[in-house]
Order: structure tokens, then C-alpha cells, then sequence
């Protein structure tokens, strides 16, 4: 009903609609406060309705064309393991329930089913869940937290904002999904986003500090503590953005644009780090993961590549071309040539025609 909040929500799978609609009926008679039911007519359609609103508990019969109980129960248990199923069908045959044992259904019901088998089923579905739920509350896989921060932080350094955003939502589902209560959600994001901290302070680049309160008390329950959260994150973006001297790009892609505009000079790698407002020694690396490349090779590659293009038009000189591309030194100029391309400038003009 419209103002009520759906504890649990139930897909019926069942290629006979009377039965179908019949079964949803009798599992939301159970408590109708708690409980709402929707129903789907073969596995596959079962599998479609799950996109988009997802189960806690699925009744399935065994025997359905296009894609029947077991295979259902089969590919749940390997994409969906969080989805309790119950598996309800007219075969006595115990090799058909050990078959969907092994695929993690919890019950067995045989047909015809009972108003009260239907009602104590969920009533111990329920009650598991709920217990389940509890101990969940009391414990958060440190694994998962870990994960989180790594991806997040990393995202954040390198301003990658679809990435951020994605990493929040992730976040979001996956505490409503489990349902927190309102104190361990507060503990939870402010101990995410001291980490988060902790570890941008660790790489020594730049000086950050807390937000203090970002899951404060305040009213508009628990998406008001992510909408904080949110905050906290995109403060400390803009924070970074500001530090880099204004420079909105990736910072890797901000330096490869800075070293072609000064080809002609000799651009050290601390230069650039310091336009960019980062580190040396964290730039250095930061610009070999990125590229695949050191910086001094880049340059290099790049210096080449327009002395390539200045060679190409007859009446520059090769020695202006050398001072063009950042080479006092002619010599070093045309050995360094020689050794990326094969040739030395002479003999790349011979090969373009150009004498």
C-alpha cells in the first residue's frame, strides 16, 4: 500500500497463471504490512524482473518451458546469492531436491501447498533474514571497506568524477541493500572518509584536513548522511583542483600538452611538476603508469615527431631544426634522430625527395 515501507519483496515464478497469482496471495496474507509479491511466468522472465527490482526471497516452480526451476535456481545461485529460493513443485523425487540443494535452495515444498505451509515458510524466511540482517549489522567485510577506499582514493587523485560518482552509488546500494541502521551508517561513511584522508595526506603531496560532522544528526534520514558524505568527497576534489594551480585536466594530460608547447626547451621534469602542483618524485611515477613511458622519453618521442614534420618543409635549415626541437647541440641532435627514427635528418630529407 502506498506509504508503506516493503520489508520484504517476493517473485513467484510459475508458468500457470492461477497458480502464480494464487501463491503470491497466500505469501502476502502472511503479513501484508511486510511483504510485497510480484510474479513472473518462466525463469527467464524471472531473470529479467530481478534487474530491476530485486528479490529477497523467489517460489519457483520446477517444471516451466524456456527456462525451468532448476536452471533458475542454478543461475541464482551463481549471479544472485543473496536471493533466498524456494523450490515448489508436484515431484517427490528426493534426486530432485538434493539437485536443488546443491543450488542453494533453502526449502522444498511439495505440491499442493497449504495456506498454512505457505504462511510458516515465510514466517522462517522472515526470521532468518532478520537474524541474518542483525549479525550483518554487528559486522562489514573490512575487505569490502578496503576496497572502497582503495578505487575511491585513486579516482579522487586523478579527478576521474564518472568514476567518483559510480563509487558512491556503489556505496549507497550496497548500505541500503544490507539495511543499516542509522548509527552504524554514520560510523561507517566517517570512518570511509577518514581513511579516505589518511591515504591522500600519505602521498605527501598535499595537506588536507577533515570536514568535521559529515554525518551530523540532522534530519532526512539516511540519504541525508550520503548526500553529506557526497559533499565531504566533492569538497575534497575541488580542494585538489585548487591545489593543482587551477588546472582542471588530468594532470598527465596537462603535462603532455605543457611539454609540446616548450619542445624547444629544456623542460625538466620538475618544471612541470611544479606547474602542475604535484610532488617530482609522485609525478615521475604517475606519469610512467599512465603513459607507459618516462618522462624524458616522451619528450623525447615528441621532439622527434616535430622534427619529423620541420624536415618535411625544404627551407628550414636542419641546424634551426635542431635548435627548433631543443638541441644546442647539433651532434646530440642528429645521433638522437638517427637512434628513433634509423636515419640520420639528411637522410630522412633524401627519403621525403627533399634535397
Amino acid at each position: 500500500m502506498k506509504g508503506e515501507w516493503v520489508m520484504y519483496r517476493i517473485l513467484v515464478v510459475d508458468d500457470e497463471p492461477m497458480i502464480r497469482m494464487g501463491l503470491a496471495k497466500l505469501i502476502t496474507q502472511t503479513d501484508p504490512a511486510m511483504i510485497q509479491a510480484a510474479t513472473a511466468g518462466n525463469g527467464m522472465e524471472a531473470l529479467e524482473a530481478i534487474q530491476t527490482t530485486r528479490p529477497d526471497f523467489i517460489f519457483t516452480d520446477i517444471k516451466m518451458p524456456k527456462m525451468d526451476g532448476l536452471e533458475l535456481s542454478k543461475q541464482l545461485y551463481e549471479k544472485y546469492g543473496d536471493i533466498t529460493v524456494v523450490v515448489i513443485s508436484g515431484y517427490g523425487d528426493f534426486e530432485y531436491a538434493q539437485k536443488c540443494m546443491s543450488y542453494g535452495v533453502k526449502e522444498y515444498l511439495l505440491k499442493p501447498v497449504t495456506k498454512s505451509v505457505v504462511h510458516n515458510t515465510m514466517n522462517k524466511l522472515m526470521a532468518d533474514r532478520k537474524s541474518m540482517q542483525e549479525k550483518q549489522r554487528f559486522y562489514f567485510p573490512l575487505s569490502k571497506l578496503e576496497d572502497w577506499l582503495e578505487q575511491l582514493e585513486l579516482a579522487v587523485w586523478h579527478l576521474q568524477m564518472n568514476d567518483i560518482q559510480a563509487k558512491l552509488q556503489e556505496i549507497e546500494d550496497y548500505c541500503n541493500e544490507r539495511r543499516l541502521e542509522s548509527i552504524q551508517l554514520q560510523e561507517l561513511l566517517d570512518e570511509l572518509y577518514a581513511k579516505l584522508i589518511k591515504q591522500l595526506n600519505g602521498r605527501d603531496v598535499y595537506s588536507f584536513e577533515r570536514m568535521t560532522g559529515i554525518t551530523g544528526s540532522e534530519p532526512g534520514g539516511n540519504h541525508h548522511y550520503f548526500e553529506r558524505f557526497r559533499l565531504a568527497v566533492n569538497q575534497t576534489v575541488k580542494l585538489i583542483r585548487e591545489k593543482r594551480k587551477g588546472n582542471a585536466k588530468e594532470p598527465v594530460e596537462e603535462a603532455k600538452a605543457y611539454i609540446e608547447r616548450n619542445l624547444s626547451r629544456d623542460l625538466s621534469l620538475d618544471e612541470v611538476a611544479d606547474m602542475l602542483g604535484l610532488n617530482p618524485s609522485y609525478f615521475s611515477q604517475l606519469f610512467k603508469q599512465m603513459t607507459d613511458e618516462t618522462f624524458v622519453h616522451y619528450r623525447i618521442k615528441k621532439r622527434m615527431e616535430k622534427a619529423k614534420k620541420l624536415l618535411a618543409i625544404p627551407h628550414y635549415k636542419i641546424t634551426d631544426i635542431s635548435f627548433e626541437v631543443g638541441y644546442a647541440d647539433h651532434p646530440h641532435f642528429t645521433k638522437t634522430f638517427k637512434k628513433v627514427t634509423g636515419y640520420t635528418p639528411s637522410e630522412y630529407r633524401e627519403m621525403l625527395g627533399i634535397q
